[in-house]
């Protein structure tokens, strides 16, 4: 199932959406970092349903336990366990799709791979609800980073972008506003989107912008551990991500070598940073920024033609609570899968340069 992610600082994760609890296993932690369990339920209350009027209704305290590997509020070096408790579930909300493919939904891959056992309620172990262990994992691993910022925004909800540079934003203006956009006029236009797209039972998409910053130079290697390469492998892991592009991107595409080069300063650092902060799969010690695209929540509560698992046409409509857009939801998940990722590749830096 692929439950594990990350190699020297690694989490391992269980539980359905429905289940009784979900959790995982920190391994690779380590020892004696002094660890604020206040800020860790804070990424988690970041993430968790219910917080604004523009995301899911479904009220879940997300209050995390721990289980293993901290002793007198510091990190022991072992395996730190965790439990999430599931309390708010409404399985009979998924009854009339126990044997029905919802559209664009894992439903149907899932039934096929797994030879027809799975738990439909909530999607079961393909739910976004699993997040939540990432989260923690995430919050973990901010607090081994210290001094490495890392700060994910909405920049996108539809047609509606923040074009200013990053570099002109008050990242501090993020959590000031339920659509987490630092730009306060077009996050109040990205919230009447959200909510004009609600009430039609409908759903939509967005891009979620991450800066990292105060990176060393040289985590990274050139060839099959490209640190862009793991960040875009996080991203794509998360549930209804469909791009990932850092640097220039795709807009680099469209230029030529003389504009995109990123010229030396005498001190290494560049005059641009069309990088985006990583140069031959290694960090180049500039900020390292990059997009995540979010489709639309493929659940609506619409009338929508699809098939059953034995191949009848059938008409459905969803049910229960759903997110009319994840983007805002998604800030601390893309922090979160930023920060497990940078840890390792520190880990994985310091194992390799014994000198």
């Amino acid at each position: 199932m692929s439950n594990s992610f990350g190699k020297l600082f690694k989490i391992t994760t269980f539980g359905e959406s429905h289940g009784p609890a979900i959790g995982g296993v920190i391994d690779g932690c380590p020892p004696g970092i002094t660890l604020d369990l206040e800020a860790i339920q804070n990424e988690l209350n970041r993430r968790k349903p219910g917080q604004s009027k523009i995301v899911t209704q479904r009220k879940e305290p997300d209050e995390v336990a721990f289980y293993s590997g901290i002793f007198e509020g510091k990190t022991t070096g072992t395996s730190i366990g965790f439990v999430i408790q599931n309390t708010n579930q409404k399985s009979k909300d998924y009854s009339h799709i126990a044997k029905t493919y919802r559209p664009s939904h894992a439903d149907f891959t899932y039934d096929k791979k797994y030879k027809g056992y799975r738990d439909y309620r909530g999607g079961g172990r393909t739910s976004a609800r699993e997040t939540a262990n990432w989260v923690v994992g995430g919050a973990v691993a901010k607090q081994v980073l210290k001094n490495i910022s890392i700060n994910a925004y909405t920049s996108a909800i539809g047609d509606i972008r923040v074009d200013t540079p990053y570099q002109q934003l008050d990242f501090s203006q993020i959590e000031n506003n339920i659509a987490r956009c630092p730009d306060p006029q077009k996050a109040a236009e990205m919230i009447e989107l959200v909510s004009t797209i609600k009430k039609q039972g409908d759903t939509i998409g967005g891009v979620v912008t991450c800066v990292i910053q105060n990176v060393p130079v040289g985590l990274g290697a050139p060839i099959f551990n490209k640190l862009h390469a793991a960040l875009g492998h996080a991203m794509l892991s998360i549930n209804a991500v469909k791009g990932f592009e850092y640097g220039s991107g795709f807009e680099g595409a469209r230029l030529k070598g003389s504009e995109h080069n990123d010229l030396f300063n005498s001190d290494g650092t560049t005059q641009t940073n069309n990088s985006g902060g990583v140069q031959g799969g290694i960090s180049n010690g500039m900020d390292i920024y990059f997009k995540v695209a979010f489709k639309p929540v493929a659940t609506l509560i619409q009338k929508q033609m699809t098939i059953d698992s034995d191949g009848n046409e059938v008409e459905m409509m969803g049910k229960g609570r759903h997110d009319p857009c994840v983007v805002p939801r998604a800030i601390p998940i893309v922090e979160a899968m930023t920060a497990m990722v940078l840890v390792d590749f520190l880990m994985l830096d310091q194992a390799t340069n014994i000198s």
